[in-house]
């Protein structure tokens, strides 16, 4: 590095998955030079697509989640995050209907640029509807089997949607839990929605 950066010390990257072959030059950097890196994005699915370096025991992974009781302090109200969620753009929104807006606009953006833009679907139609199945399914044992009914798609398919909604970080599988480690494997998950 020339002198007139040596006070760089932190280099922060938005949306890093939408250009994954900058990681090696990430990767190379933080093997040769003291600077430190902060790397954001919603989706780990293009990254091993592209065949990205994940930096594997030179990162640490941290999720940022929707605001707790405990950060919003005295604006807290269960019902209001019960009815918008606790996105931090929701929760500093004036009203009822810029809440709305907001999340219309969070679920159109969602779905034409994380979804349709970065083609890990072939149709949207079906997923949009798989979307509000999953909704109602949310913490609810997963029948596969019964959401493909009610989404006119087959298993395998809704298998792939659930792994999307993974990967552009909008929940997770929770495991099912027994003391006894084969009825655990024969047991089914539950999904909750990262945010209600």
């Amino acid at each position: 590095m020339s002198q007139s950066n040596s006070t760089i010390n932190w280099v922060v990257i938005d949306e890093v998955q939408k250009l994954p072959r900058m990681l090696d030059t990430v990767h190379r950097l933080i093997e040769n030079t003291t600077l430190k890196f902060a790397l954001t994005g919603s989706s780990s699915r293009k990254l091993k697509a592209g065949g990205a370096s994940l930096l594997a025991g030179r990162a640490l992974v941290n999720s940022l989640f929707p605001l707790t009781h405990i950060e919003m302090g005295d604006v807290f109200d269960l019902d209001k995050v019960l009815r918008w969620g606790a996105l931090p753009i929701v929760v500093n929104a004036k009203n009822d209907v810029e809440k709305s807006a907001i999340l219309r606009t969070y679920g159109l953006t969602y779905l034409k640029e994380e979804i349709w833009g970065e083609q890990l679907i072939r149709k949207i139609d079906p997923f949009r509807r798989f979307l509000e199945v999953a909704a109602q399914n949310n913490g609810k044992i997963i029948s596969y089997a019964n959401i493909a009914l009610d989404v006119g798609a087959d298993e395998k398919t809704i298998k792939n949607y659930f792994s999307v909604l993974e990967d552009t970080l909008l929940g997770f599988h929770l495991e099912p839990f027994h003391h006894s480690f084969r009825k655990r494997l024969s047991q089914k998950p539950k999904f909750l929605f990262f945010d209600l």
